[in-house]
């Protein structure tokens, strides 16, 4: 058997959202924040913000953990509509599939929804308010994504510390993992997505790193050296975390070395406090939902 390579990740610190001298890159890749991006209605109150997906035309879905938990506004930050409060009890993570339709996890009812861009209830994975460790049930799932031929991926979660493998219908495929910090082990495996080989990337949050699978769960590679809360892909492959200890979102290299961080601890422009889920759109700009500090921020990629 090939040995497992795992790389250490050397953290270059920033304090600012401008880039620290001395690291190298092909490209110049940089951020500013946009204040009073996302306009709200009187009516809705931003809890904890906790995931953050873009669709196809540039419409920006907030999940958070107050009234009307899915949130949509349109490319310019003006609010469309929302829904959630009869369905979705905690709300974890949001991800949204090539059809444009929009996926949340519920921790508190431990269940997987499908919605359509508009809303509607499409399907429920799980036993509502029954955890299980069985083929169709949820323990505490935490996010959602999807392989070439619309596979689905879900982590499973605080609970059973698993991957899910589903059908684009839900019917199960498979599933690798269990409790612990060995190779292949999970203590919270807290967001998920694949990449452009079809491989599955898992931020294996509590054990502080990234681990790299096979679409059959084989193990790949082991990227150790942050606190993954929130894992995204922009248009051109680059693969951004957000780190929710460290307050910062971090740019990796395909060896999952961190070249670049943004931010600080703070509730300024540009600040975190606890980044749990991230998204970018089609120009490469990023969008932070911000947990702790209960705002959906926008950090504009400059040219």
């Amino acid at each position: 058997m090939k040995p497992l390579t795992i790389h250490c990740a050397t953290l270059a610190v920033l304090t600012t959202l401008s880039l620290s001298d001395g690291i190298s890159a092909g490209e110049p890749l940089d951020f500013k924040p946009v204040p009073g991006f996302f306009k709200l209605p009187d009516s809705i109150t931003l809890d904890t913000c906790s995931g953050v997906a873009i669709n196809s035309e540039g419409d920006i879905y907030l999940l958070h953990r107050g009234k009307r938990p899915i949130i949509c506004f349109d490319a310019h930050g003006n609010y469309l509509r929302s829904w959630g409060d009869d369905l979705i009890g905690k709300p974890h993570g949001l991800r949204i599939d090539g059809s444009d339709n929009v996926w949340a996890t519920d921790t508190d009812n431990h269940q997987v929804f499908k919605f359509s861009p508009t809303g509607k209830l499409l399907m429920a994975l799980g036993k509502a308010g029954t955890p299980g460790n069985g083929i169709d049930e949820f323990n505490m799932p935490t996010d959602v994504a999807f392989g070439p031929a619309g596979e689905i991926y879900v982590t499973d979660g605080y609970g059973n510390r698993r991957i899910m493998k589903l059908t684009p219908n839900g019917g199960f495929l498979g599933s690798w993992g269990e409790p612990g910090d060995e190779p292949g082990q999970f203590e919270n495996p807290h967001a998920i997505v694949v990449d452009s080989n079809g491989r599955i990337v898992v931020a294996d949050r509590d054990n502080d790193r990234i681990q790299i699978f096979d679409d059959a769960g084989k193990l790949l590679d082991i990227w150790p050296g942050f606190a993954p809360y929130g894992l995204a892909y922009d248009h051109k492959g680059n693969l951004f975390v957000a780190d929710g200890r460290a307050n910062k979102v971090l740019l990796l290299n395909d060896q999952g070395e961190v070249i670049r961080t943004w931010g600080e601890k703070g509730t300024q422009p540009g600040q975190f406090h606890t980044p749990h889920m991230l998204a970018t759109d089609s120009t490469g700009n990023l969008y932070i939902a911000d947990a702790r500090g209960n705002r959906l921020q926008k950090l504009a990629r400059k040219p």
